[in-house]
């Protein structure tokens, strides 16, 4: 890229860092130190507000990146993610999203802990969720990473490295300062911007092919190298028994793994009452569902436009095919227009990592004060909730810390995988162990804290060993560790088995376990979960 592209994007970058930092320190001379005020931003905010940031926080790198880049590559079958993705809201919408604002507090683990035994379920759904988390944080980080080489021309692999430190940084800045307020407004900022952003170029595409999207598909087949192949089923997802599953496995982990997503679940805790929760759904349904359809047109017109190999020429895993094809929308890399759009669109897209890792640190920072540190601190000291809470919110902002530097190393290895896949990674995992242990605990009148335990582990363990046992780890030319394959699970996505385990661990811990479930406990909880009766 041209020094003006540099400075130009660099420029709007800056300044909404600027803005965001404002808002997190004006925040934080407003706010109280509540646990309350730290992890559900006092639950203040109204469902078209809170809508609107659960776009902010699911619209991430993964969406704007990610999932424009696979189409461009592999054309009909990079369309799983962007179906994967909206489908996954209905089963929040119906199933999740006001029976866990009525039942919980701040995290996953108060809706299951609400009728079992607290400190060894709380235990284990923390540890779950801030598995997940830090999995959906390399993502973000492998983008950014994608995003800073292509604006220095791929030339300097340290600056991209110095970009995931940085991105990094400024999360643990964000959570620890502003919490969940500051968190959630610069997620309303951010998802303003990201769609206006993909509105401009949806627009400038079809205006490209004269409003004609068949011609549009045509001129995407012919620059893909594959012809009509390109939009047929088949072409990364098919040849083999195994590329088959693995479409199933994917198509699982993303319409399931959404409901068991620490960083969606905290946002419902964040609105006054059930009904504003499930409103905030609708919302945000609508925003979402506009954006992916508009991922289709820039996937599609990146391969028509830029063309897939040059697409895989800047980055192989194909996360940067929106800015090349904005460059080119604009009126090429010597054109005013060019560098301008460009700017803009890098500016968003990094705008987009921002606000989508601030979120998932406060929700894993979250997990790991108020249900790990807390657990193991009630043995010592039951009771005393005043004092509990504050010390609480000191953990987390230590927690955000921590997560931070593990999120930051993990990116730094795992750059040149595609962040779409990554987050799928990550929605396997959170479907395993997240999903199972909370429906069960919603609707399983018999289910019982071995169960609940059972649960989680059965889906998380199988799930990372089975991660760590694919192609994605050794084996594979994009493998993570290469030169080396102790590969024996062929699929690259866990979910068509781990999901399976998560639920059958439950089950069987529950019909195995001597401890009687608790009638009352189960009766109150449903209550809640059905009226609000009781919810705080």
């Amino acid at each position: 890229m041209t020094g003006t592209h540099q400075t130009l994007a660099l420029v709007l970058f800056s300044a909404f860092v600027a803005v965001t930092l404002g808002i997190t320190t004006w925040v934080s001379r407003n706010r109280h130190g509540s646990a309350e005020e730290f992890y559900a931003g006092g639950r203040l905010f109204s469902p078209m507000e809170n809508g609107f940031a659960i776009s902010g926080d699911y619209m991430s790198a993964a969406s704007f990146l990610g999932i424009s880049g696979l189409i461009a590559l592999y054309g009909y079958d990079g369309l799983l993610y962007s179906v994967g993705f909206l489908v996954a809201w209905l089963v929040v919408l119906f199933l999740v999203a006001e029976l866990v604002r009525n039942c919980g507090r701040f995290t996953l683990a108060d809706v299951v802990a609400a009728r079992m035994r607290e400190r060894p379920v709380r235990i284990a759904a923390g540890t779950s969720s801030v598995t997940v988390s830090v999995l959906y944080l390399v993502a973000q980080m492998v983008g950014a990473g994608s995003l800073m080489a292509l604006l220095l021309g791929g030339t300097s692999g340290a600056a991209q490295s110095w970009t995931v430190v940085g991105v990094g940084a400024l999360m643990v800045i964000y959570v620890s300062m502003g919490g969940m307020r500051a968190t959630t407004w610069i997620q309303i900022v951010k998802a303003v911007l990201l769609m206006a952003g993909a509105i401009a170029l949806t627009v400038l595409v079809l205006a490209r092919f004269h409003g004609d999207f068949n011609e549009l598909l045509r001129a995407a087949a012919q620059r893909s190298g594959h012809g009509t192949d390109f939009l047929a089923p088949g072409l990364h997802y098919g040849g083999s028994w195994t590329a088959r599953f693995d479409f199933i496995s994917l198509g699982l982990a993303l319409v399931l793994g959404t409901a068991g997503l620490p960083h969606i679940l905290s946002r419902f805790y964040t609105v006054p009452t059930a009904r504003a929760a499930r409103r905030s759904v609708v919302w945000s349904i609508g925003l979402i569902g506009s954006f992916y359809l508009m991922t289709i047109v820039l996937g599609f017109g990146a391969a028509a436009v830029v063309g897939s190999d040059a697409v895989r020429t800047s980055n192989a895993a194909g996360n940067t095919a929106v800015p090349l094809l904005a460059l080119d929308l604009g009126g090429g890399a010597s054109s005013t227009g060019g560098t301008v759009l460009f700017a803009i669109v890098a500016a968003v897209a990094f705008a987009t990592i921002l606000a989508v890792v601030a979120g998932i640190t406060l929700a894993s920072s979250a997990s790991v004060a108020h249900d790990l540190y807390a657990s193991l601190r009630r043995r010592d000291r039951a009771g005393r909730p005043t004092g509990k809470q504050h010390s609480e919110v000191a953990v987390a902002r230590v927690a955000a810390a921590g997560i931070g530097v593990l999120a930051i190393a993990l990116g730094l290895l795992a750059q040149d995988l595609n962040v779409a896949f990554l987050v799928g990674l990550a929605f396997a995992v959170a479907a395993s162990a997240n999903l199972p242990v909370l429906l069960y605990s919603l609707f399983w009148r018999n289910f019982t804290t071995r169960g609940a335990v059972w649960s989680v582990y059965g889906g998380l363990v199988p799930a990372l060993v089975l991660v760590i046992l694919s192609p994605v780890v050794s084996g594979g030319p994009t493998s993570l560790i290469a030169g080396v394959d102790f590969h024996v699970f062929p699929l690259e996505n866990p979910g068509l088995v781990s999901i399976p385990l998560g639920f059958l661990a439950g089950w069987v811990g529950t019909v195995t376990s001597q401890e009687p479930p608790d009638e009352a406990k189960h009766a109150e909880t449903e209550v809640r979960a059905l009226t609000g009766a009781g919810a705080v």
